[in-house]
């Protein structure tokens, strides 16, 4: 298979091999980016199967056009609202749901997007044209705690709140508008020679708050379970330690707390059960291919 310019899929045949695909089977792709993955799939789709595909980013929708298969349909949504969209289409249960929670590389390389820490861009990084809110709004409104709060806990980063003081400091001589005018206040605080790092963690950070992607987490995987049919498979790739939590606990304990709910026998109740010992992660040859791949931890889960 060729690979789309757009986005260098990561994990592309652990990936699909671990949906299990029935040519006739009903399968959603919630994040379909550059399409590597739902290209993959209806490769592997009889004439009968059927894809729904979810992505709120327009650009995606344009990468959808290049596909003409009457099996794919396209939700151009958020996939937090899974279960509502698939009830439209008159779909109550699925044979396997495939989420990459990775950032596509066109939103990384896309300056305007504001996401990369390559290139100057306004401070934007939302993912689809509905959000409530930019990463300008983020940084000039929120009080130092807030800033504090998602500085630690979604970019764990350690001065969390001296680099909150910074940045309340900066916006009283004016707003910030570009991710320029952001590296400046981190470049202060960087620890030395591990300046790209400390940029990443602050960027992510902000960019989790600005699409709530944590909340929306929680709220597909609760859906998924749902919609999933028996012995249906939930394919998860994650990029960072906070995503890959959710999964986890999800996975183990049927919750994202991680919390067990066992009966008066000592029995968990949950809706999956992990199919991998560990999650999978990227092979010598893929990490050499594409860097990116370097955090991604895939797991594969079916519906008890």
């Amino acid at each position: 298979m060729i690979e789309n310019p757009y986005h260098t899929s990561v994990l592309l045949h652990e990936c699909v091999e671990g949906l299990a695909i029935k040519p006739a089977g009903i399968y959603v792709d919630v994040t379909f980016g550059g399409g590597g993955h739902s290209r993959a799939i209806l490769d592997k789709l009889g004439p009968d199967g059927r894809l729904f595909a979810f992505d709120q980013d327009p650009d995606a929708w344009k990468q959808a056009e290049k596909i003409e298969d009457d099996r794919l349909t396209l939700i151009t949504a958020n996939f937090r609202y899974i279960q509502k969209y698939l009830r439209i289409h008159g779909v109550k249960q699925v044979d396997g749901i495939l989420a990459d929670f990775g950032v596509s590389s066109f939103q990384l390389d896309a300056a305007e997007r504001g996401f990369s820490i390559r290139f100057d861009g306004p401070l934007d990084m939302r993912m689809g044209p509905f959000a409530s809110r930019d990463a300008a709004e983020v940084l000039n409104s929120y009080s130092a705690d807030q800033l504090q709060k998602i500085f630690g806990m979604y970019g764990e980063i350690k001065n969390a709140k001296t680099l909150a003081q910074a940045v309340l400091q900066a916006r009283t001589q004016k707003a910030l508008k570009t991710t320029s005018e952001f590296k400046e206040i981190l470049a202060k605080l960087a620890p030395r020679s591990r300046e790209f790092k400390y940029f990443a963690q602050a960027f992510q950070a902000v960019r989790i708050e600005v699409n709530q992607e944590l909340a929306v987490i929680e709220e597909f995987l609760e859906q998924a379970a749902a919609v999933l049919a028996p012995e249906g498979r939930l394919v998860i790739l994650s990029f960072h330690s906070l995503e890959d939590r959710l999964v986890k606990n999800f996975i183990r304990t049927g919750n994202c707390q991680g919390k067990e709910d066992k009966d008066m026998f000592g029995v968990v109740h949950k809706p999956l059960e992990s199919v991998i010992r560990k999650p999978i992660t990227a092979s010598e040859e893929e990490l050499q291919r594409n860097s990116r791949s370097r955090s991604a931890k895939l797991r594969i889960a079916v519906k008890i």
